[in-house]
């Protein structure tokens, strides 16, 4: 596309002639051509899932156990007493042996000796407790 600039009486001048440049406008056009291309492969892209048919089976999960450690470094077991070390071991080898596994809540008081929480812990850790809530000594979570 070309057209002549120059003044309307001298028809014999050079004038100059004015051109378009179209150059960018294709590249900005291939550009977006491209990014189209590419995007709606994408947007048409389905995940195949196979759902189940059955009807659903509400499973309760089993209630909590809580371990409450006194400011006096004693251990309860949801309200019991738990004598010494090895007896919180078997309750917590008990514990993981169940298919699906309580919740286990440590409860501290805060003038507890960390000593003694930290020692639940590693025998939490040991026995494979999955789930593990500390809460602090109010009832709260944390």
């Amino acid at each position: 596309m070309a057209m002549h600039i120059g003044r309307p009486d001298d028809e014999d001048g050079p004038g100059i002639l004015a051109e378009i440049n179209t150059t960018p406008l294709i590249d900005v056009m291939l550009v977006l051509l491209i990014m189209l291309i590419i995007t709606i492969p994408v947007q048409t892209h389905a995940v195949k899932l196979d759902l189940p048919n059955g009807a659903m089976v509400a499973s309760t999960p089993p209630p909590a156990v809580t371990i409450e450690v006194a400011a006096d470094g004693s251990l309860r077991w949801d309200g019991q007493i738990i004598a010494d070390p090895p007896d919180l071991e078997v309750r917590l080898q008990a514990l993981t042996a169940i298919p699906e596994q309580p919740e286990l809540h440590l409860r501290a008081d805060p003038n507890a000796p960390y000593r003694q929480v930290a020692a639940v812990l590693a025998a939490a850790q040991r026995h494979g407790v999955a789930k593990l809530g500390i809460m602090d000594g109010e009832g709260g979570g944390r």
